[in-house]
Order: C-alpha cells, then sequence, then structure tokens
C-alpha cells in the first residue's frame, strides 16, 4: 500500500511538472478550531513566491481534508487557526501514509491550537518526538536568510518564536511554527495593521519554506 501511494504521489508532481503549476493546499479539520483563518495568508504568500523565487504556484490554495485522495496531489499542505483540531483514525493514517510517501505539512498556529495539535501529531507520528530547529537548519537559510532562526511576527504570550519539526528518514515532513504567526503576517495589511517591515518578514519566511519544501528538502541536506 505504501509503495503504491509512493507512486502514485511522485505520478502527481510529475503531472503538475509537465503543466507547469504546483498546487498547494490548506486543511480543512473537524474539531471545532477555525481552519478558514488568515484568507488572504495563502493567495498573498502565493503571489510573493511566484514574484521572488520564481516559483509557479495556482494563484488559489484548495481546500484538502486530511482523509482525502486528493491531498496527494499537493506537496505542500498548510493548517492553522486558533483552537481545537481533530483527526478520525481514519484521516490519520492518510495523512501519515501522505506524508512518508513524499508530502509536507506546515503547521501555523494562529494561536490557541497548540495543545490540541500537539495531541494530535503524537497520535500521527507516536515514534517520532516534535524536536526543535536549530537558527542554522537550511530551512532558515534559502533565498532569504533568518540567522536567528524563526522570527517573531505577532505577540502573544511574550515567548520566544519556535519550529518544530517531525524527520523521518532524514526528511523534514511535519513543520510546526508556534508563537510566531507567521499566517497573520501573510494577510493584507489592512487585516492586522502590521508594518511592511513585519509583513516582509512573514512572507520572506513563508517563501523560504516552500522553497525548502519544493526545491531543497533533501535528506542528504537534513
Amino acid at each position: 500500500m505504501k509503495y503504491f501511494l509512493s507512486i502514485f504521489f511522485i505520478f502527481q508532481l510529475c503531472f503538475q511538472s509537465q503543466a507547469q503549476k504546483t498546487t498547494i493546499g490548506l486543511l480543512k479539520y473537524s474539531g471545532g478550531g477555525d481552519w478558514y483563518a488568515n484568507p488572504t495568508s495563502l493567495p498573498n504568500l502565493i503571489s510573493f513566491c511566484n514574484k521572488n523565487i520564481k516559483t509557479n504556484i495556482q494563484k488559489e490554495a484548495v481546500v484538502v481534508e486530511a482523509g482525502s485522495a486528493e491531498i496527494f496531489a499537493l506537496p505542500f499542505v498548510h493548517a492553522t487557526g486558533h483552537g481545537n483540531i481533530v483527526f478520525t483514525p481514519a484521516e490519520l493514517d492518510n495523512l501519515r501514509s501522505y506524508l512518508l510517501a513524499g508530502g509536507f505539512l506546515h503547521i501555523d498556529d494562529n494561536y490557541g491550537m497548540d495543545p490540541f495539535i500537539r495531541l494530535q501529531i503524537k497520535k500521527l507520528f507516536p515514534e517520532y518526538e516534535l524536536t526543535e530547529l536549530p537558527p542554522s537548519h537550511p530551512i532558515f537559510h534559502q533565498t532569504f536568510e533568518f540567522p536567528a532562526g524563526l522570527p517573531k511576527i505577532h505577540e502573544h504570550d511574550k515567548k520566544p518564536p519556535q519550529a518544530f519539526g517531525i524527520v523521518h528518514q532524514g526528511r523534514l515532513i511535519v513543520l510546526y511554527t508556534h508563537e510566531c504567526d507567521l499566517g497573520d503576517g501573510w494577510e493584507d495589511t489592512s487585516v492586522h495593521k502590521d508594518s511592511e517591515e513585519t509583513r516582509s518578514k512573514a512572507l520572506k519566511m513563508g517563501a523560504n519554506i516552500i522553497q525548502f519544501v519544493l526545491m531543497a528538502n533533501d535528506p542528504i541536506k537534513n
């Protein structure tokens, strides 16, 4: 089954390459949390990436559920929200298969989802621990340099921003950004009234994540 999923995933990526377009996903989940938060964030990030790091991503992310077959067509899936997040056993199994087959999940805590998402990640990969990524990790050193690691975008609890990961066979497959709020920084300026400097940091870090996933997530380098 895992072999079939890997072949299916590779086929989808090849098809996207031939079509000269990549599509990324927004994860829809149950539990009551607002998976749909920050509606302008991904379109703005995609536009920034297409302009500044020469990606060719469809301008709108597609909404995808953890248990769907469609998730295997997406090299990158983003999840956010402020509250509870729940996956069924079937969804966990499908999401795990997707990630082990070559997919990538970026979870950005929009403040309030931390205790819930940690529980779900533990169910997803009970054999692994979330590990904080050091500032030297390649994800912070793509087109844009972040020598101190993950930037702080929005203040909540006066805690430092942290980037955690799950690494499988040398490949980063889950990135969890906490006490940072990248997605808020990707939103339209009118939403949070962030300065251009703050928005620029958020978009550049987001572009680094996209670039790392699409171009540089090589087990040899991690």
